[in-house]
């Protein structure tokens, strides 16, 4: 389980996280959505203890996330796939962490057949790999001391179709065999297929939360509900539709549309 209890940072006189609380439960994958700059990372950096609030606490298997010893053993991390030693291969960056979290060598390779991970993908240098397949390592390492809770931030950013598909169905079968997942993602269509729960929030503040079956119901689908939440938002705050579709869409997307 993960409880979120009245988070909020400030950088000097910007306020990012603006008293966030929600529970992301057991046997449930919570979808965390929001446009960018919504407060999403930092209150999952956060949860994880690499960022300090001004004040709110957050706890995971009801412990905070600096108690628990031996993290990697309860909780799997992944915010940034592209934190990894450019200079080792992936089954050092892994092997490295095992003897750090006291798991047998074995237990590499175990994760590396998981995430799908070729033998020379593995022994490559990190420097070499695209982002699907650092996306992939980054999982590997989250999974590789068994943990109870997930926490993934855009996990799957630079993975083709066929690689979503599977990462959903890794994701459902932790979920399901009793795990907590908190996933954020900007593709709505892929949250929509996989998450029980969701939260938006929206220039720092909790926009909306519950299940994902109710909160959808009535709305026309999670796209249909996420737009029309950010844009009521940005209305509210700055009297236009700040995070309207045609702004969403620019941030996304607009840098690969130029590059391509």
């Amino acid at each position: 389980m993960i409880q979120a209890e009245h988070l909020t940072k400030r950088y000097r006189s910007r306020l990012v996280v603006d008293d966030v609380s929600f529970v992301c439960r057991p046997g449930r994958v919570t979808g965390f959505l929001g446009p960018n700059g919504a407060g999403k990372s930092t209150t999952m950096r956060m949860l994880c203890a690499l960022t300090t609030p001004n004040s709110g606490r957050s706890l995971v298997l009801q412990h905070p996330f600096r108690e628990l010893r031996n993290p990697g053993r309860h909780v799997g991390v992944l915010l940034d796939a592209s934190a990894q030693h450019g200079g080792r291969t992936g089954r050092e960056i892994l092997a490295l962490s095992a003897c750090l979290m006291s798991l047998p060598a074995a237990r590499v390779q175990r994760v590396v057949d998981v995430v799908g991970l070729t033998a020379r993908e593995a022994d490559a240098r990190t420097r070499t790999y695209s982002l699907g397949m650092r996306q992939r390592l980054g999982l590997a390492h989250a999974l590789l001391g068994e943990p109870q809770v997930l926490i993934l931030d855009e996990p799957v950013n630079g993975l083709d179709p066929a690689g979503i598909r599977w990462m959903r169905g890794l994701l459902r079968s932790f979920a399901d065999a009793g795990g907590t997942v908190l996933l954020s993602s900007h593709l709505l269509h892929e949250v929509e297929a996989i998450a029980d729960d969701l939260i938006i929030i929206g220039g720092g503040r909790i926009l909306a939360q519950g299940s994902a079956a109710e909160l959808t119901s009535t709305s026309g689908g999670l796209e249909e509900l996420f737009f029309d939440l950010t844009a009521q938002h940005g209305r509210g705050q700055h009297g236009r539709g700040q995070y309207g579709r045609e702004q969403f869409g620019r941030e996304q997307f607009g840098r690969e549309e130029v590059a391509s």
